[in-house]
């Protein structure tokens, strides 16, 4: 008989780490096949509140947020391509790539989650952002990325026009931060378990299998 797990998987659109540790934890979970089922709930964190509409380049961010030089943000992202592409996910970034805001790619996931379609949404998203270098925060490509995974268009454009869900993203981000999440990803696997980073698949088996030891 199989058992059915939780897991709430805090990240941001726009973090490189989250694409590593979304990976990591799909292989964790093939080990696992066929012993249980998963419900993985994306949970809203912004790595950049407050961006204005044309972003701001990746390098200023980082060299301003984490004093990193040039040449260290480019080891960094060398590395983090290295170690996505081992998950099987082609991670695009150049000197001209920036961050955006992702506040509407929030709540058009928690509309995706009301309507079956979250997890595709957010891979699809991911996917828009990392490899293909998109605007996370533009509505028409976030309309297209809900179409790609079988929702409609028209119904997507209306939740981000009209402004609904925002305060239920407001109120995600506030109780994720009383819990004590202060970066991403952070996966808590059945209110009990917490995986912070984009640890090895070894380390999201092994809350796994702990949590899942302990449904009755």
């Amino acid at each position: 008989m199989t058992k059915s797990i939780k897991i709430d998987f805090v990240s941001d659109v726009s973090c490189p780490w989250c694409v590593i540790g979304l990976g990591n934890l799909d292989v964790a979970l093939k080990r696992l096949g066929g012993q249980l089922t998963a419900d993985i709930r994306f949970q809203p964190f912004e790595l950049n509140p407050g961006l204005p509409p044309e972003g701001e380049s990746r390098f200023d961010n980082v060299a301003r947020k984490y004093k990193v030089g040039r040449e260290q943000a480019i080891a960094n992202r060398e590395r983090q391509r290295g170690l996505a592409a081992e998950v099987g996910f082609d991670m695009v970034t150049t000197d001209e790539s920036r961050f955006y805001n992702t506040f509407d790619a929030h709540r058009l996931l928690h509309w995706a989650r009301i309507e079956g379609r979250q997890e595709g949404l957010k891979r699809a998203l991911l996917a828009a952002y990392h490899t293909n270098m998109q605007n996370p925060g533009d509505h028409g490509v976030l309309v297209a990325a809900a179409e790609s995974v079988g929702l409609e268009g028209a119904a997507a454009r209306d939740v981000l026009t009209s402004g609904r869900y925002t305060d239920e993203v407001r109120d995600a981000e506030e109780r994720w931060r009383r819990a004590g999440i202060s970066s991403v990803p952070a996966v808590v696997v059945n209110d009990r378990y917490l995986i912070t980073g984009a640890e090895p698949p070894e380390a999201f088996e092994q809350a796994i299998r702990k949590a899942v030891s302990e449904v009755a």
